[in-house]
């Protein structure tokens, strides 16, 4: 499903950038996909392609003005899940969240199907896009930064109060939390099969019930009664510095917008706070148990905290779910590689280092410590 052109970023390795999943956007589609945006104009070039392995996205420069491109194949995304974090966004644009708006085509649409491909056309982002290049498991150097991450996802769930939608009509590369919350995961996983075909014929080479059991014993029985009082809400799923754009680089910087909710998922706040610390406080890609960015943690939670309270028990929680809040999306990626892109080595990937691997370093000296600091906070 790949194609010749722009590297993107692999799963494993510090530096590694890798073949993308999807071929990149070129001129043959953007010309017939343009044409239905009139205002736009002409397709005069692509500017930039994005480095992000698991959708096909540029800059493009048109005679109307540079827009954002985005294309999924419809194995990935259709209209109607298209629609669904469309909605979310647009609701959080209308109460002051900073998120560029959709162009709509000659038809009215927000989303034009074209073969195997779904496209969305989108105004560019205000500001500095400081963490375009930035792995995703790469933490924040910038304790200021990570503040400021915070304090933005404070405002965004308080801008997502009263948002009200069935959740997400997929699994596949959504952050949801399902499985976390059951009071029993592997049977609710189970369960969930029948409509996974893709995940399931993974799962059924290995004995999944066993390793799952083993990867949440340490802290879903404590976790688990906590999670029925945390009231429900639509969330980000995948927020992080990446995803938001800048005023400046230096400490100063605000945020000036905030991107990509493809992940997004009706969830909890705590579930969503928990991401962002994950995404953006632990060095994954390091070797060894040290990993932990601590300041950076603190900082984020500190940034959250400016604008939304949180008390000693919602600290707890926090401190309690880190370790499992990337269990559903972990296998929504195993789905992903191993039945839509065929990519064998990366769900093994998926299923060892991320799902197992990253809940097992919080039994580590410094993932326990990390967890303290989260609880003394």
């Amino acid at each position: 499903m790949s194609g010749a052109g722009n590297r993107v970023h692999g799963l494993a390795g510090d530096s590694d950038m890798a073949e993308p999943d999807w071929p990149p956007l070129n001129a043959g589609e953007l010309v017939p996909l343009l044409a239905r945006y009139p205002a736009l104009g002409a397709l005069r070039a692509i500017v930039w392609h994005s480095p992000r392995p698991l959708s096909a996205a540029a800059l493009v420069d048109c005679a109307g003005g540079r827009v954002f491109v985005k294309r999924h194949h419809r194995s990935v995304r259709d209209a109607a899940s298209l629609g669904e974090e469309h909605a979310f966004a647009a609701w959080l644009r209308t109460h002051g969240m900073p998120i560029p708006p959709l162009h709509r085509d000659c038809d009215g649409q927000e989303t034009v199907a074209l073969g195997d491909w779904v496209y969305v056309v989108q105004e560019p982002a205000a500001g500095l896009d400081l963490y375009r290049d930035t792995r995703s498991w790469l933490p924040l150097t910038r304790p200021a930064h990570a503040s400021c991450v915070g304090a933005t996802l404070a405002r965004l769930h308080a801008a997502a109060t009263g948002f009200v939608a069935p959740q997400r009509s997929t699994h596949v590369l959504v952050a949801r939390s399902e499985l976390i919350e059951a009071a029993d995961p592997v049977a609710a996983l189970a369960a969930q099969l029948p409509a996974r075909p893709g995940l399931a014929r993974f799962l059924a080479a290995r004995d999944w019930r066993r390793e799952l059991t083993v990867t949440l014993a340490p802290f879903h029985a404590r976790l688990q009664p906590a999670l029925v009082c945390q009231p429900r809400a639509w969330t980000h799923g995948d927020f992080y510095a990446s995803n938001l754009f800048w005023s400046t680089a230096g400490d100063a910087a605000q945020v000036t917008a905030v991107v990509d909710f493809g992940l997004c998922a009706r969830t909890f706040a705590l579930f969503d706070l928990a991401t962002a610390i994950e995404r953006s406080a632990i060095a994954w890609l390091q070797a060894g148990e040290d990993r932990a960015r601590n300041a950076i943690a603190l900082a984020l939670v500190a940034g959250y905290r400016s604008l939304r309270p949180l008390g000693a028990q919602d600290l707890a929680v926090l401190a309690d779910l880190l370790p499992l809040v990337h269990v559903d999306f972990a296998l929504s990626e195993v789905e992903y590689f191993d039945a839509i892109t065929r990519n064998r080595a990366n769900a093994e990937l998926a299923w060892s280092a991320f799902l197992h691997g990253h809940a097992r370093w919080f039994t580590t000296p410094h993932g326990r410590a990390m967890l303290d600091a989260l609880r003394a906070a």
